[in-house]
């Protein structure tokens, strides 16, 4: 690996922004976003279901085995942010434990996402800590290698740079480019409003059917309905 670079200071989505995405799931956003990218894969868990974060990213990437560049990110973090950590070896040694998550949660750190291991994992649910991770491994890791700071970093197949919105609940992690953040935000809220009418509806006998265009959209297509049990006209055919 090539010597570390670490960037000291984050560019980072605005607070408001950050506030704003706590009221919509990570399901909005992803419908809201202009590029469908920025998902991470069904592989990326919670530790802890129930939870909902919004912060700008801090990015680490550690080399196999070692967790020396997450430190110093998580150092360099500020109250709000989630850090993001790739190992390169993502089995190799645990990029995340309990103290660190102490550390973290003293700091007022909005959670963490890993692309590899973690442990401690039964304390780090009784801390009910904000946590999504790859893989789980009590695999002890080095605090010596070469890596990245506030670096772009490539997440589960998600390219997340420094101060990117990161979305994360119990469906999965987005990272929203902080650019198109706002406007993201903005689209899933009302995504959200509309969500609500629709609760609504259904609390007063309505059906997603006649409400949401979903009957609208089945009577486009070519369908034959029955109006019988599936083998009837089988069984009449071979009587006659």
């Amino acid at each position: 690996m090539k010597p570390s670079i670490v960037h000291l200071r984050v560019d980072r989505v605005a607070r408001e922004v950050c506030e704003a995405a706590k009221g919509a799931t990570v399901s909005d956003l992803h419908e809201a976003m202009a590029s469908r990218d920025g998902l991470m894969s069904s592989r990326m868990r919670p530790l802890n279901r129930g939870i909902r974060i919004a912060g700008p990213a801090v990015t680490a990437f550690c080399a196999p085995g070692d967790n020396l560049m997450m430190h110093r990110a998580l150092y360099l973090s500020q109250p709000g942010d989630v850090l993001v950590v790739v190992c390169a070896d993502e089995t190799s040694g645990a990029q995340w434990g309990d103290i660190a998550a102490r550390y973290a949660a003293h700091k007022g750190l909005a959670g963490v996402v890993v692309h590899g291991c973690i442990r401690d994992t039964d304390t780090l649910e009784e801390m009910r800590f904000p946590v999504w991770a790859t893989a789980i491994s009590p695999a002890r890791p080095e605090k010596r290698g070469h890596g990245k700071v506030n670096a772009p970093v490539s997440c589960d197949g998600v390219i997340v740079s420094p101060g990117d919105l990161i979305v994360a609940d119990g469906d999965g992690v987005l990272c929203v480019p902080r650019d198109s953040a706002a406007e993201t935000v903005a689209r899933a809220r009302q995504r959200v409003e509309r969500e609500e009418t629709f609760a609504a509806a259904i609390r007063s006998g309505g059906h997603p059917w006649d409400f949401a265009g979903i009957g609208a959209s089945y009577a486009t297509l070519d369908v034959e309905e029955v109006d019988a049990p599936y083998g009837y006209n089988e069984r009449r055919l071979l009587s006659d």
